[in-house]
C-alpha cells in the first residue's frame, strides 16, 4: 500500500478513536476514501467578533484538509465559524511555521483546540493584528479556559 494511503487510514483509524469519546472534541465528517478532509467541533471557550468587540463562545468549528504532499507537508486549517485570535483569520489557521512529517493528527487538531481557548497562540507573526493586540492587553484574562485536551490519549 502506498505510504500517504497507509498514513490516511492511519490517522483516520487514530482520529475516530480518541475524538469518539473526547469531552470537547468532536468528529463532524470526513470525505474522500480514504478520508482526508475532516471536520470538527470544539466545545471549548473562544472569542468570537460581535461587532465592534468580542464574546465568549463555546461551539466552533474547523476544517483540516489533507493535501496531496500530506504528510511532507503540513495539513491545510480553517475556522467554518468566526474565532477572533491572533493566529486565525477566515482563510487559514496558521497552525506553525515546523509543521513534521511525524506529527499526528490528533495532535493537530488538539492544538487547533488549544489555540480556540487561548492557550496557545503568537503575537509576534499575527494573521490578525487586532487579536494580537487585544491578547497582549489581557494577558492576565488569558487563558479563557484551562483544560488539558491531550487528557487520556
Amino acid at each position: 500500500m502506498d505510504p500517504r494511503l497507509r498514513r490516511l487510514d492511519a490517522d483516520y483509524k487514530r482520529v475516530t478513536e480518541v475524538f469518539s469519546q473526547h469531552p470537547y472534541i468532536r468528529l463532524v465528517r470526513t470525505e474522500g476514501t480514504p478520508a482526508d478532509r475532516y471536520v470538527f467541533q470544539f466545545s471549548v471557550a473562544a472569542l468570537v467578533p460581535e461587532g465592534d468587540s468580542s464574546v465568549v463562545k463555546y461551539e466552533h468549528t474547523a476544517e483540516v484538509f489533507l493535501p496531496l504532499d500530506y504528510p511532507r507537508c503540513s495539513p491545510f486549517c480553517r475556522m467554518l465559524t468566526p474565532v477572533f485570535h491572533p493566529n486565525i483569520d477566515p482563510q487559514k489557521i496558521c497552525i506553525g511555521d515546523h509543521w513534521s512529517a511525524g506529527q499526528s493528527l490528533v495532535e493537530l487538531v488538539i492544538r487547533i483546540g488549544e489555540m480556540l481557548c487561548l492557550q496557545s497562540y503568537n503575537t509576534k507573526s499575527p494573521l490578525n493584528a487586532k487579536a494580537a493586540a487585544w491578547a497582549e492587553q489581557n494577558l492576565t484574562h488569558l487563558p479563557l479556559q484551562r483544560i488539558d485536551l491531550s487528557s487520556g490519549l
